[in-house]
């Protein structure tokens, strides 16, 4: 039987209402644990989500006995510094994308890991989304044909002033916040890291990006083009087209307990209908797995690595006008 995990979130903030419903409702984990820069905020927390220990530092938090699972919601900035310190203190992490804003942070990371022999995964919850897990299933089957094209989008007007995505030394911008998830789903659906990319970028006041556009080149003759912004409408798809077929993914990225796929052939369309569940149940349940079971987390830190790679080479290649090449590293 699997060990019911003890899990302690690292901050109050407001995405970890997305993690509190699945840890209550698994019966494989119990949210033991909040912590707070003070001990007062921490506690009102702990009274309105019903979670029985509050700690007033991170450090307290860390060393606590009984929690095995920290999940780290902190600002991009600090997801290095705290996992690792999380890592350190005998805990296997959760850790929020993206994982990290630099390789060196990544790599530091990974070495933690390693050395202490805990779990480390980032959570990208739509990876382990049966939607997601279908899409991909029909690409590979050869349903589509050859892959030519990924397009996605991920927009919304963010109008909250002081916002900490808008906030460069934290690691704001569009692209790591919502831009880093088409970038991912292409990756993903392609297996590979891409060969080439070009980006462009609006710039806002703060000097992060208020949009992103931009592209990839695949070894597989696979073109990916995505764009991701704060100052538009509220956008979520993904589409790849093949030689044969298209599959068209309305809501890719937080799908619906119910949703659906369109495959499009000539003039017909099919709706694939998925029973998806709780959205964030699948990277709970991932970790439970890797934790209990020693199974390798769905999305690897070799995997993560990647995709911040991807990331920094399309902000390099807005930077400097010119194509940037993603080397081995």
């Amino acid at each position: 039987m699997d060990k019911k995990l003890n899990w302690g979130l690292l901050s109050t903030a407001k995405i970890n209402q997305a993690l509190i419903r699945p840890l209550t409702a698994s019966k494989r984990t119990r949210l033991l644990a909040v912590a707070s820069r003070s001990l007062s905020s921490a506690e009102s927390y702990a009274r309105e989500w019903k979670i029985p220990r509050a700690h007033g530092s991170y450090e307290a938090l860390l060393a606590d006995p009984e929690i095995d699972v920290i999940y780290n919601p902190l600002p991009n900035h600090l997801h290095a510094e705290w996992s690792i310190k999380a890592l350190r203190a005998g805990k296997h992490v959760l850790c929020e994308k993206p994982i990290a804003l630099t390789l060196a942070e990544v790599d530091a990371m990974t070495q933690a890991a390693k050395e202490t022999g805990k779990v480390l995964a980032e959570a990208f919850m739509y990876r382990h989304h049966p939607q997601t897990l279908k899409a991909k299933e029909i690409v590979d089957s050869g349903a589509l044909g050859k892959i030519q094209l990924i397009k996605g989008a991920f927009t919304f007007n963010l109008t909250r002033e002081g916002d900490i995505r808008l906030n460069k030394e934290m690691g704001g911008g569009s692209i790591w916040d919502v831009g880093c998830y088409p970038i991912s789903f292409a990756r993903t659906i392609v297996g590979a890291d891409p060969l080439e990319v070009f980006g462009w970028q609006v710039t806002g006041q703060s000097g992060i990006d208020d949009s992103f556009y931009g592209q990839m080149r695949f070894e597989s003759g696979v073109h990916a083009q995505f764009d991701s912004g704060f100052k538009s409408p509220f956008r979520t798809m993904i589409e790849i087209v093949g030689t044969e077929a298209s599959l068209s993914i309305p809501s890719p990225f937080k799908p619906e307990r119910n949703s659906e796929l369109l495959l499009s052939r000539g003039d017909k369309a099919e709706k694939i209908k998925i029973n998806g569940g709780m959205l964030y149940m699948g990277e709970v349940d991932d970790m439970c797995d890797a934790i209990t079971q020693n199974k390798a987390p769905r999305v690897s830190l070799a995997d993560s690595r990647g995709n911040v790679a991807t990331i920094l080479a399309l902000l390099e290649s807005a930077r400097t006008g010119k194509p940037v090449s993603l080397a081995k590293s």
